[in-house]
């Protein structure tokens, strides 16, 4: 099978591949017998503050925070965790209401109420960090209490996707005694009341967690402390599993340390492959005055070659993707291979001469060093290779570390930058709406009032995300004619294990953050 033909074919259901076939070995036994279970990550948080993180510090929420919905293992939609129930109390879906769970507390002992709720979500707004999730929150007129424990959302127009946003780790609970309302906590503490409390933290380093014993949700803890260790990159990473000084790696897998885990080697290690829908992408900045240009776009998107990308640098651990929509959600379309088939040089200078364009182009194109894995360097370069050696552009490659990268692309200093996409909930709108309109999550205004006044709007009517697929196949072909965004690739999820930990397979949320509660260690007969 081509890996073009792959790329286009429906994600697989996660499945658990394992490098070694045990025996003898049982889960359960005392989780405390062995010290804490050690994950390895090379995605460190940005922040430990909820109202400050749109990013990858997620993760480290999800175990530590809590909040009103969330997922379950193996559920695909929203469940109440510090609610006990949920539901909108209207047809037009503008008013949801929540009932908290009785007597949950924060794990200082504080309340956790519905005054603690409003708090929290007004909190995000208030404060609009620029790197904060309060785009999120964009249908959220107000927020109103009933009592302690009933809380009611009021919306300023229909969002049948709010209980999602509610379900992210960006809604964390916060506790008002310790989080000011109008800034942003700086002491790099936690107060939480999700299944595990912060016991210290090294940042770059190390996070412990520990068992939160005031904890009140549906999380069934398998262990009772997790330490998790932040890698520059997979090499080390991966150095440090094999040698015993983790238990798991979570994001971060070279595709090289991929292949390698999979060879026979690795008799003593796990290997689990999950289906993921995290994309990668490239944005246009039309502030610079050659990516303005939709024919230098669209013969940028003419020339690159998605297959080779996977296959040379990625070895084929991920997947060509032709939407910003990724295979395997509802709505899913192929829109860029279907209007610009396979990679095509003559085809690229054809754009560009009738825009009247007759030299070679010069872009910069700016990529973040330490986020999205170690190939990221090896993308941009394979990149670079493919757009010179078609004799249409000259690219420059330039790069920065997370921190000041994000501060660059959001005061618009890059003219052609990259972006990776974990989502913020399983559902095409969180491939389409934070990419759009003037204040999106790219820091580079993109306007297009068919997507954002109409399709949306009406994808947002319906509860029922199935009945929304031709607002979604609209919304993505507008995204391929304007080709602002050009989608790259799409990720799959895979976590080696030592071969006497389990719980992998489990751990993953839909929008792939690992719940560490669901690791635990195997004990023989």
């Amino acid at each position: 099978m081509s890996n073009r033909k792959r790329g286009l074919q429906k994600v697989a259901a996660i499945a658990s591949v394992s490098l070694v076939a045990g025996c003898g070995v049982f889960s359960g036994g005392d989780p405390d017998s062995q010290g804490p279970i050690v994950v390895g990550t090379t995605s460190a948080p940005s922040t430990l503050d909820p109202a400050a993180s749109w990013d990858g510090s997620w993760e480290l929420f999800r175990n530590i925070y809590q909040t009103l919905l969330a997922y379950p293992s193996g559920a695909t939609t929203p469940q109440p965790d510090a609610a006990e129930k949920c539901r909108f109390t209207d047809s037009s879906n503008r008013t949801y209401r929540c009932k908290l769970r009785s007597g949950v507390k924060f794990s200082d002992g504080d309340a956790l109420n519905a005054q603690a709720v409003k708090y929290s979500i007004d909190r995000i707004r208030d404060i609009d960090a620029p790197s904060g999730p309060a785009g999120l929150l964009g249908s959220l007129d107000r927020v109103q209490v009933l009592g302690d424990d009933e809380v009611v959302f009021h919306l300023n127009k229909a969002d049948a996707t709010f209980p999602f946003v509610l379900a992210t780790p960006a809604m964390s609970i916060v506790d008002p005694n310790e989080y000011p309302a109008k800034e942003l906590r700086k002491d790099n503490k936690i107060d939480g009341s999700g299944p595990y409390r912060l016991e210290s933290y090294t940042e770059g380093k190390q996070a412990v967690l520990v068992r939160n014993d005031r904890y009140d949700g549906f999380a069934d803890r398998k262990n009772n402390a997790v330490t998790i260790r932040y890698f520059q990159d997979s090499a080390t990473m991966v150095k440090a599993l094999r040698a015993g000084r983790i238990d798991m790696t979570y994001r971060g897998l070279a595709a090289d340390d991929i292949i390698a885990l999979q060879g026979h080697d690795s008799a003593d290690l796990q290997l689990v492959d999950g289906a993921g829908i995290d994309i990668s992408y490239l944005v246009f900045n039309p502030k610079d005055p050659w990516a303005r240009n939709p024919a230098v776009r669209k013969a940028v998107a003419q020339v690159v070659d998605r297959a080779a990308i996977a296959h040379k640098v990625y070895k084929d651990t991920v997947d060509p993707l032709y939407s910003m929509v990724p295979a395997g959600l509802t709505g899913h379309t192929t829109g860029f291979f279907d209007d610009y088939g396979n990679p095509d040089v003559s085809k690229a200078r054809k754009i560009l001469t009738r825009a009247g364009i007759t030299q070679r182009v010069p872009l910069t194109f700016w990529y973040t060093t330490d986020r999205y894995g170690s190939e990221t360097a090896k993308e941009f370069q394979e990149l670079k290779t493919q757009l010179e050696d078609s004799g249409l552009f000259t690219i420059t490659l330039m790069s920065r570390p997370w921190k000041t990268y994000v501060v660059g692309y959001q005061k618009g200093e890059y003219p052609v930058f990259g972006r990776g996409w974990f989502p913020d909930f399983p559902d095409a709108d969180n491939f389409i709406a934070p990419f759009v309109g003037q204040n999106n999550a790219l820091g580079t205004p993109y306007r297009t009032k068919e997507i954002t006044d109409k399709l949306l709007p009406e994808s947002r009517e319906e509860s029922d995300r199935g009945r929304v697929v031709k607002q979604f196949e609209e919304a993505q072909q507008i995204l391929v004619d304007d080709a602002r965004l050009l989608p790259l690739w799409q990720g799959r999820q895979y976590v080696a294990a030592s071969d006497d930990v389990s719980g992998g397979e489990k751990a993953l949320d839909p929008s792939t953050i690992m719940m560490m509660w669901e690791l635990h260690r195997k004990t023989s007969w």
